[in-house]
């Protein structure tokens, strides 16, 4: 079977700014489930080696969708670089909620998808950001989570905190582009105003989709604690640990291979399988 890639595809959302979207599929007759992969925090659809895995997906018989979420600091003109720090730093959970649901709105209306079939898949933040769209949006009906957090409440603390309230914004390195990158204090008040919306423990344990847990042992930036808490948040998910595995899976910006990372490879086919075992 053929595959078409349909890429930066623009959508329009009128909450936030208009961003980019990919759509790889297989050439079918039948409807196929609908993955939509969610990036976490300074990623973006391009990163890494989640196009090879989107192939994967795709060869296995899904509508595969990924994304930049509209302030993820890349911009339609440039999706592979933080080429707007400004939007960087404007950017919440309220947006990449918004974002995420003009992307479900969007593709279910694909003549190639089975509307019945949604599946999302989120990456350390994104996994926090799928799991509270999976408990809002009955239509989700599978959830799969990648090195997530358990939290989304991960902000400066005490005198931090208020030297950011103070100053209006704080700065992290990004230590792969060496670019210092704003996070304006809206992004916390946007928190507290939400804080029972974003619970994402409540709605680990409320989600009424298929779930399964996946974390790597070695993960140096979300612990895989986080993956073993959400187990007992929903004791009927599936928890699955990758031994030796980090962050990124084995993934890293640029990838210049045309495979998949060996760790990234046992998790791309354990999530096909999941999702075939369960939703196919």
């Amino acid at each position: 079977m053929e595959l078409i890639k349909k890429l930066n595809i623009k959508l329009e959302n009128k909450e936030t700014r208009d961003f980019l979207a990919d759509a790889l599929y297989s050439e079918t007759n039948e409807k196929m489930p609908l993955v939509i992969f969610v990036h976490g925090y300074k990623g973006y659809k391009d990163w890494g080696a989640w196009n090879l895995m989107a192939e994967k997906f795709a060869e296995a018989g899904f509508f595969f969708v990924k994304f930049n979420s509209s302030h993820n600091g890349t911009t339609i003109e440039d999706p592979y670089n933080f080429g707007d720090l400004e939007a960087f730093g404007n950017n919440n959970y309220s947006k990449e909620l918004s974002d995420l649901g003009v992307v479900i709105d969007h593709f279910v209306q694909d003549p190639n998808v089975d509307d019945q079939r949604i599946i999302l898949i989120g990456h350390s933040r994104g996994g926090g950001i799928s799991i509270i769209k999976t408990f809002e949006d009955e239509r989700i009906n599978g959830l799969i989570t990648l090195a997530s957090v358990d939290t989304l409440e991960r902000f400066p603390k005490d005198e931090a905190l208020e030297n950011w309230k103070k100053e209006g914004v704080y700065y992290v390195l990004n230590g792969r582009t060496k670019q210092e990158m704003p996070h304006y204090y809206q992004f916390y008040e946007d928190f507290e105003k939400n804080i029972h919306r974003f619970d994402v423990e409540r709605a680990t344990e409320m989600a009424k989709a298929y779930v399964l847990i996946v974390h790597g042992t070695h993960d140096e930036s979300v612990s895989v604690k986080n993956a073993e808490h959400l187990h007992i948040l929903n004791p009927n998910s599936e928890l699955f640990l990758v031994e030796g595995a980090d962050h990124t899976f084995g993934a890293k910006e640029p990838w210049t291979e045309n495979r998949l990372p060996e760790h990234l490879k046992i998790i791309t086919e354990k999530c096909i399988d999941f999702i075939n075992k369960n939703m196919k």
